[in-house]
């Protein structure tokens, strides 16, 4: 879609963070904020987000489609990245995010941190480095929003333009139309894991879709169709589900009707002889997100019915 301006991100990283993602090959990176306080708003999925280096090292480096912003548990975000945090441990996340707050370090603490996930990073080599200190002032220490329809946004959309031709990405990919189309436009970001991770967990309220627990350390995003079949990173094709019942539904023991509603096979109590719990939610109406873009796929569902329940 073409659209008159669209709104780029500049946020301010660290060099040990852009070299330690720099010389890995991610899909997608966890831009983190050690505060977990105000949810960013500054852009919408597809929109581009840059890294610039910390004084004095005043220049962009590379950055990524902006895919999809929240606050989590630290535990989460390790959990759903990895290394893609720019971090090569947790307890090396932990202290960083301890540093950044200036308070000790409690490895026990799992600190709320705020999450700007990108898709499809890009790290520039140095002499591909764009110089910005003449439109940067230095007070500014968290990050910057420009839009394309004025003169620094469509600099820098033109420079990111320029940058990616001469170091190419993949001619199928998202990104690759940055580099294709002269005018600014936004672009559909395809989701990671991770970011499926997070974003399944938000849309679904951070509560499991059947049972309604809320405890994060057994909630699953789960794929109704799944990724090794043709699902894709897709809130979408996406549940939240306690994990006993994420385990099912792989399975196939468990599914979902045409009308969003919980259904246990028989096979459950006839291979294990058990079930009871399960089959007290049976006929249980789903919560589905507040987005109707976000609700499962029929296709998804319908796939799943016919593909891996147990009937």
């Amino acid at each position: 879609m073409s659209l008159e301006s669209v709104k780029i991100y500049v946020g301010v990283t660290d060099l040990d963070w852009f070299e330690f993602l720099s010389a890995r090959s991610v899909d997608e990176v966890n831009f983190w904020q050690p505060g977990g306080r105000s949810q960013f708003r500054a852009l919408q999925p597809g929109e581009l987000f840059l890294f610039k280096l910390h004084s004095p090292n005043n220049f962009i480096v590379g950055g990524g489609l902006f895919g999809h912003a929240s606050i989590v548990p630290i535990s989460l975000a390790w959990e759903a990245f990895g290394d893609k945090n720019g971090a090569a441990s947790l307890d090396e996340m932990r202290g960083r995010v301890a540093r950044y707050r200036r308070e000790p370090v409690d490895f026990r603490t799992d600190y709320s941190i705020g999450c700007r996930i990108l898709e499809q990073p890009f790290f520039w080599p140095r002499d591909l480095w764009l110089p910005i200190a003449d439109r940067w002032a230095p007070s500014i220490v968290v990050g910057k929003g420009f839009d394309t329809g004025e003169a620094d946004g469509r600099f820098l959309w033109d420079a990111v333009r320029e940058r990616l031709t001469a170091a190419p990405v993949g001619a199928s990919t998202p990104l690759a139309e940055v580099a294709r189309y002269g005018d600014p436009r936004l672009v559909r970001p395809r989701l990671g894991q991770g970011t499926f991770r997070v974003a399944v967990t938000d849309s679904y309220g951070r509560r499991c879709a059947v049972t309604g627990e809320r405890t994060l350390p057994v909630l699953d995003a789960a794929h109704i169709r799944a990724y090794g079949a043709g699902g894709q990173h897709e809130v979408s094709n996406g549940l939240l589900l306690r994990t006993d019942i994420h385990k099912l539904f792989d399975r196939g023991y468990v599914t979902v009707d045409a009308d969003h509603r919980f259904v246990v096979s028989q096979r459950l109590r006839e291979d294990f002889q058990n079930g009871r719990h399960y089959y007290e939610l049976e006929g249980q109406r789903l919560a589905l997100p507040v987005r109707v873009d976000n609700r499962p796929d029929i296709d998804a569902l319908r796939w799943h019915r016919e593909e891996r329940y147990l009937a």
